[in-house]
């Protein structure tokens, strides 16, 4: 594409195998969260464009290059999909780190996973089986399944490959196509597989990338009526409004949205082991991840020393550009998100009246004061009726509430709209079983945060969704099932003459 005076790149839209311009003028802003610098300008797409991505989509999915693929056949292309993104992963990552602020150490360690995701669905396309069914009389029943069409994928900022990819995958190893909204904050890494994918054979439609605000390109997408199912990863608010308009067409659905993760810590676990995990669980991503680990519930007997142990690690944490090796801890995504945070800090501080331990402000160093930072903050002595222990934040802000007994953490745990993740710190090994089947989430962690594999299921109940991605259950929500019924005995028939009679479930 061309460049702007300032020789800013600008981005179009990622349709047909080639990238070209949307419908209007219009283009929107893609900044370095770090700096404040321009990285981009992108396309936002009209409503006309997103008809055009998805009628593309449509006619790929029907095109017999694609649609009479043979399984064995369209694994070996998502294998060398896999090949060709882990050429690439240098590249990528910089673009990714840049993008959306994450520090380069974090970046790698998660993007270098992703070309699994499409090596694990591509095994499963070549293993797929369908069904003979015993059925009562003389009769074959049997199942067959196609692919559903075409798949709608709205992706947040947060993750914006990974997140993705975890959609994109059994996609395509199913045989579906599908058009990708990218977070208007960060399609560039989206943008650039797009390209790759094509320039590695595949077919031109198969993928499709639009860019441009939520509101507008994101609710074009989500009521099209050629989507067969929509995928959003987003806030609840968000999955309410785009389910509620992909619902209107039939369309299936995956929906993963907010979360308010919690995180039992029992006396029995290591504290400095304890603290170290609700580091990480707190300020990965700069705690911009739907299961942030943002309420730890501590055992009483170690609580003071948790938060006495927590609060020295935060501030022990180093701040800076995430493109620094050495930097742990990059900016939120935007100056709306920076916001977002500061002002859950002032609700803590003056409405809830919790106890500030360690953060709270904007980082001081004039290196920094272009970027979007907030220092890692902890409260601590919160309780179950402040804002801060009930409302999503999504930033660098986890709060420490303190439990007596296990049947008082359960139920400190349970008291949330949200059910996406929990975590559990234990040596025991039976109450980590207890616990963990009466949290009321999709996801557990027993000893360990943010562990995700392409083969494990991953979702939530409640307000953080619907579906699951990943495993199984992901590849076999992109089929519809058709059942088949033979009867085997050429007798003579006639309902109306003498089989009357005859026990069937018409």
């Amino acid at each position: 594409m061309s460049t702007s005076n300032k020789q800013v790149p600008i981005r179009g839209l990622f349709i047909d195998g080639k990238e070209i311009p949307a419908s209007q003028p219009e283009l929107l802003d893609v900044l370095n969260p770090a700096t404040g610098e321009m990285l981009a300008q992108i396309a936002h797409a009209t409503e006309a464009d997103v008809d055009k991505a998805v009628k593309s989509s449509a006619k790929a999915f029907a095109s017999p290059e694609w649609s009479s693929m043979s399984n064995r056949t369209r694994a070996k292309l998502i294998n060398k999909l896999a090949d060709v993104f882990e050429a690439n992963l240098e590249e990528i990552y910089t673009l990714e780190t840049a993008n959306n602020g994450r520090s380069l150490n974090e970046t790698r360690a998660q993007v270098s996973r992703l070309p699994d995701f499409f090596r694990y669905n591509a095994g499963l396309a070549i293993a797929r089986r369908d069904s003979v069914i015993p059925v009562d009389g003389n009769y074959l029943n049997y199942t067959l399944r196609t692919p559903i069409g075409v798949v709608g994928n709205s992706t947040p900022f947060n993750h914006p490959l990974m997140i993705m990819v975890k959609s994109l995958a059994p996609t395509l190893a199913s045989g579906c196509t599908t058009v990708v909204k990218p977070s208007e904050y960060t399609p560039l890494t989206t943008l650039r597989l797009a390209q790759l994918f094509v320039e590695a054979g595949l077919p031109p439609g198969a993928f499709n990338v639009i860019t441009g605000l939520g509101p507008s390109t994101g609710k074009a997408l989500a009521e099209h009526p050629g989507l067969a199912k929509w995928v959003l990863t987003g806030g609840t608010e968000a999955g309410r409004i785009t389910g509620s308009l992909a619902g209107s067409n039939f369309a299936h659905q995956t929906l993963e949205l907010g979360g308010k993760t919690p995180v039992l810590v029992f006396d029995d676990f290591d504290v400095d082991q304890a603290v170290n995990y609700a580091a990480f669980g707190a300020f990965i991503g700069a705690g911009q991840t739907c299961i942030c680990g943002s309420r730890q519930i501590v055992q009483a007997k170690i609580y003071d020393e948790f938060v006495e142990k927590l609060a020295a690690k935060a501030k022990t944490i180093r701040i800076g550009n995430p493109i620094d090796p050495k930097v742990q801890l990059g900016p939120v995504v935007s100056a709306r998100q920076q916001q977002r945070v500061l002002k859950y800090i002032d609700i803590g501080l003056n409405e809830d009246k919790a106890r500030l331990v360690a953060g709270g402000k904007i980082p001081t160093d004039p290196s920094l004061a272009n970027g979007f930072f907030v220092e890692p903050t902890v409260f601590a002595d919160v309780t179950r009726k402040m804002r801060i222990f009930q409302e999503e934040v999504f930033g660098p802000f986890v709060s420490v509430t303190k439990f007596t007994t296990e049947e008082e953490g359960l139920e400190l745990a349970n008291d949330s709209p949200f059910g996406l993740a929990g975590a559990i710190r234990t040596n025991d090994v039976t109450r980590a079983h207890r616990v963990a089947a009466k949290l009321k989430c999709g996801i557990v962690w027993v000893n360990d945060h943010h562990r995700l594999d392409p083969a494990s299921p991953w979702g939530g109940i409640k307000d953080s969704g619907i579906g699951r991605e990943c495993g199984t259950e992901s590849f076999d929500q992109h089929f519809e099932t058709k059942s088949v019924m033979i009867r085997m005995d050429d007798s003579p028939f006639d309902w109306y003459k003498d089989t009357a009679s005859q026990p069937r479930l018409n």
